[in-house]
């Protein structure tokens, strides 16, 4: 068993399974907020639980229907990588991805997950706005399903779109626990003949002796006093969007978090997996943290791609999604170019491009129409200088090299914070009721993230209303760049711009983005770096009670 994080840490006090659900509190005092009143936080305060009236209210009106009933089981397991590259992982399953999961919006999810970790997990459900106590955050909407345990997992799920399921325990996400989920439009505007769902990730468990937890361990020991952050120079004045370039009957009121004594982390094990120099212009500088070993599509390495065949002519609707842990991802196919359609399950304005670039946590949905021979899906880890790949194949040719890098990834590259979203799904013009400032703190020097220059803290919220129009501004005072990610809800880039639930923030930058408080609950706020996110960089919309 890997040694503990700060999260699970902090959860320490909820981390037997069970079936309720939680809201953390501290100082004996459920709801309070003990933080400053500065950057929107609230020193006042009750606020609504997870799986309060509230909540199951506004479940009732997402008119849950039919069941969709899926088991699934975390295990520890060997996983093939391809070409004779095998590891020992956590994965659903023995799948890597784990086993797309298909619904139609409408449905009601019914999942079961059976524990065979050796420690506690849960599963968040990436982008969707579901009921608070099913989101899947240890030590905020519920316990940790402890190893050997399971839990029913049950909710509406109301907008079509692609999204995907992972962990939010410690750096699990960075193994094999990860896995597509497709909600299917009953209504498809779109026409298409086949459908390729296309899952990017960078992988370092197993090798070498390397584990997520190690790799988390030498970061934090920081790069001796090699400053890659800090907030000096900071433009304020330009958009950061990238534009341009068990618990039963558990108590909410009277719950005391138990202190738990910190243990020492992992000693690491396998080579240094710090990376120095990654650079990257669409990124801002620093590209990434983590030098990792191999880079996959649909869990295949370069030199045993998986194929995905078609007949020229086929119309192909790509959904494409970034599950890595530290990387982007600009991919590209050879000799197509891509008609984008979706970002982060919302439509956008239909547009052109010749490669795209995902940051953790981004999807993207696209069009192609196949070709004739055989094309290579790449996706070139961005400020890495290495490639994932996979193949399309309509007719006869010889397969691509490892090695491959399509033209079109030096054409035009086409990035969320370019996208306009779709006039069905534009917010209403509306000024913000309420304005929450995030700046974002921290350096590589110290691995120090945070969020206002704290780490997180499940009991400091920054407080909204229902039916309030909520402004985030990330502010980015650090030399890095950050997918920041909201749960529950999809916010609206400025100026029309897309409808997302991730967006970069690059270094030195300002993003504002806008959603409506629609969703009651605890609903995290963090970077989708799994690292940067478990050094401490998260935090908490709390709903205010009437």
């Amino acid at each position: 068993m890997t040694g503990l994080t700060r999260r699970t840490v902090l959860g320490a006090g909820f981390a037997a399974a069970g079936t309720g659900l939680l809201t953390a509190c501290s100082d004996s005092t459920s709801g309070m907020d003990h933080s400053s009143g500065a950057n929107g936080t609230s020193p006042t305060t009750d606020y609504l639980a997870p799986d309060g009236k509230e909540v199951a209210a506004a479940e009732a009106r997402r008119t849950p229907g039919r069941d969709r009933k899926v088991r699934l089981t975390a295990v520890e397991t060997r996983l093939d990588l391809g070409g004779g590259r095998t590891v020992r992982s956590w994965a659903y399953g023995d799948d890597l991805p784990g086993k797309e999961i298909r619904v139609t919006a409408g449905d009601t999810l019914a999942l079961t997950l059976a524990n065979n970790l050796p420690e506690a997990t849960s599963v968040h459900w990436h982008g969707l706005a579901l009921r608070n106590d099913m989101d899947g955050v240890p030590g905020l909407t519920q316990r940790g399903i402890a190893a050997g345990s399971s839990f029913d997992y049950r909710f509406a799920v109301t907008h079509p779109g692609t999204y995907w399921l992972h962990p939010h325990s410690g750096v699990q996400q960075d193994r094999g626990l990860y896995a597509p989920l497709v909600v299917e439009d009953p209504k498809e505007p779109l026409a298409y003949d086949k459908e390729w769902v296309i899952v990017l990730d960078d992988w370092v468990d197993g090798v070498d002796g390397s584990t997520p937890d190690a790799v988390l361990a030498e970061l934090a020991k920081g790069m001796g006093g090699m400053d890659h952050g800090g907030s000096e120079g900071m433009d304020h004045g330009d958009s950061g969007s990238m534009e341009g370039h068990d618990m039963s009957h558990m108590s909410h009121t009277s719950m005391t978090t138990r202190k738990a004594k910190a243990t020492p982390p992992p000693p690491p094990s396998g080579p240094s997996r710090m990376l120095m120099g990654a650079s990257s212009d669409l990124l801002g500088g620093d590209a990434g943290d983590v030098g990792y070993p191999h880079y996959l599509i649909n869990g295949r390495t370069p030199q045993a791609p998986s194929t995905f065949t078609a007949k020229p002519g086929d119309r192909i609707r790509l959904r494409i999604i970034n599950a890595g842990g530290d990387t982007a991802f600009r991919i590209a196919l050879g000799g197509h170019r891509f008609t984008v359609t979706h970002a982060d399950g919302f439509p956008v304005r239909h547009t052109r491009a010749d490669a795209l670039l995902l940051g953790m946590g981004e999807r993207i949905d696209a069009l192609v129409t196949a070709g004739n021979g055989t094309f290579p899906l790449t996706a070139l880890a961005e400020g890495k200088n290495r490639t994932a790949l996979a193949v399309l194949r309509t007719g006869g040719g010889a397969a691509p090299t490892a090695s491959v890098r399509p033209a079109e990834l030096q054409r035009r590259v086409l990035h969320g914070g370019q996208l306009k979203a779709d006039d069905s799904v534009r917010l209403d013009a509306k000024r913000p009721d309420r304005t929450i400032e995030f700046r974002l703190t921290g350096s590589m020097a110290k691995y120090d993230w945070a969020i206002n220059g704290r780490k997180y803290d499940p009991a400091r919220r920054h407080p909204v209303r229902s039916g309030e129009r909520v402004r985030l501004s990330f502010v980015n005072g650090t030399t890095m760049w950050h997918p920041m990610h909201l749960h529950g809800h999809t916010f609206a880039l400025a100026d029309g711009g897309a409808r997302k639930d991730t967006s970069i923030v690059l270094p030195g930058k300002r993003l504002d983005v806008d959603f409506d408080a629609d969703n009651p609950g605890l609903w995290m706020v963090h970077c989708h770096n799994v690292y940067h996110a478990e050094s401490g960089m998260m935090t908490v919309l709390g709903y205010l009670k009437k």
